[in-house]
């Protein structure tokens, strides 16, 4: 893309700048895809947008997201045709983007050919970090195969089966030569895996700390989807930084994420959507009862995490047809948290997590990675999620859409 199509200046804006309750008014000058200038008066460049009336927001990170969640359907997405899950994933990256989300951290699944599409300008996408598939114990969630089938399951692209240290080492480490961003496990049951109990921790204490220690050296982590306090004890002293779900967490436990400078990831719309639209989307029966156990139980997890000053994020986790409500996220994390909380989870948290100090963020230096919104969302949050109403999504400085 030429520099010129990432040049631009955003005139009349009042600007959240990612972390501030003081909103600002003044302009800024974005170049070569960076942002170069913020103040009352900022050089003009070519393409010059009018942002009065609108807040702008930096670009939303999700930081739970499944590109090749076609499906509510283990089976369905782990033994597919990995072409029709890319193509299936590009359609869900781009919808995302559309809404405003221009960075997503893609924890079970992704490789290394769809990122090099998304870089080459074959596919209209977020930025996109990936995983690759999830780790996951026999039995454990991410094992998709039911208790009364006898089939085997190669690999996967969601999730694969690894069991004991050195194959999880070897494991991580072919993650990581394909480009990983960090390595997801599974430590706990799941709402939607057919043959395992929600609330036990999974992975032994050796294995865990094993992936740790491989995810350390390379520089990363590792994010564990884990939703009973038991799991996340179990994965946070052995060395998880990031807990996914989480729905359970009671208070010792979320004292001891803070005293381990864990992150928490909550996914609320999932589980909102999945009690809405069970039976448009075919969920088993197992999975309902589940659902129903973390549904109410979310909220306060957050409560208390954000009390103990756990660094707090935002995911959507929403798979198959769900991925629509991603934006109704954000109106949940509100309910509980308040608009600026949920605001900072989306962007600053979140990019810290990621270890992305130019995401997130309306600085200088940062990256263009921009939202503007139809108005005030700290006195009117609906601008946030209103998809009937207008935005504008700027990435890497070029509004989206443009040449």
């Amino acid at each position: 893309m030429p520099s010129s199509a990432r040049d631009l200046t955003l005139e009349n804006a009042v600007i959240f700048d990612g972390w501030s309750a003081d909103l600002v008014e003044g302009s800024i000058r974005v170049a070569d895809g960076a942002i170069a200038e913020i103040g009352p008066r900022v050089s003009r460049a070519d393409r010059v947008i009018d942002a009065k009336g609108s807040t702008v927001v930096p670009g939303l990170i999700d930081a739970h997201f499944h590109a090749y969640g076609v499906s509510l359907n283990n089976l369905e997405f782990e033994s597919g045709p990995l072409s029709f899950l890319a193509l299936a994933g590009a359609r869900r990256l781009e919808a995302a983007l559309r809404r405003g989300f221009t960075t997503v951290r893609d924890v079970a699944g992704g490789d290394i050919g769809l990122a090099m599409a998304i870089d080459a300008g074959f596919v209209a996408a977020p930025r996109y970090l990936y995983t690759g598939p999830a780790l996951s114990q026999t039995g454990g969630h991410g094992d998709c195969r039911p208790a009364e089938l006898d089939i085997c399951i190669h690999g996967g692209h969601m999730s694969e089966v690894v069991d004991g240290v050195t194959p999880l080492r070897a494991a991580v480490r072919q993650r990581f030569r394909q480009g990983a961003h960090a390595i997801k496990m599974m430590t706990s049951g799941g709402v939607v895996s057919p043959a395992d109990p929600l609330l036990p921790a999974q992975y032994s204490a050796e294995e865990i700390a094993a992936v740790a220690d491989e995810a350390a050296r390379r520089g990363s982590y590792v994010a564990a989807h884990a939703y009973s306090s038991e799991a996340v004890r179990h994965s946070v002293v052995n060395g998880v930084r990031s807990v996914e779900h989480g729905n359970l967490l009671d208070e010792p436990t979320a004292s001891l994420m803070a005293e381990h400078g864990a992150f928490l990831v909550p996914t609320l719309i999932a589980y909102d959507a999945m009690a809405r639209r069970g039976a448009e989307v075919g969920i088993a029966e197992v999975a309902v009862a589940k659902n129903r156990m973390v549904l109410e139980a979310g909220g306060l997890a957050i409560e208390r995490a954000l009390a103990a000053g756990v660094p707090v994020g935002f995911g959507s986790d929403l798979m198959g047809a769900l991925e629509d409500e991603q934006l109704l996220g954000l109106r949940l994390q509100i309910e509980v948290a308040g608009v600026l909380a949920c605001l900072r989870s989306a962007t600053s948290v979140n990019a810290a997590l990621i270890r992305r100090a130019d995401l997130g963020r309306i600085a200088v230096g940062a990256r263009a990675d921009l939202l503007l919104l139809d108005g005030d969302p700290f006195a009117d949050p609906a601008a946030l999620w209103d998809q009937q109403r207008p935005r504008l999504v700027v990435k890497g400085g070029a509004p989206l859409g443009s040449a």
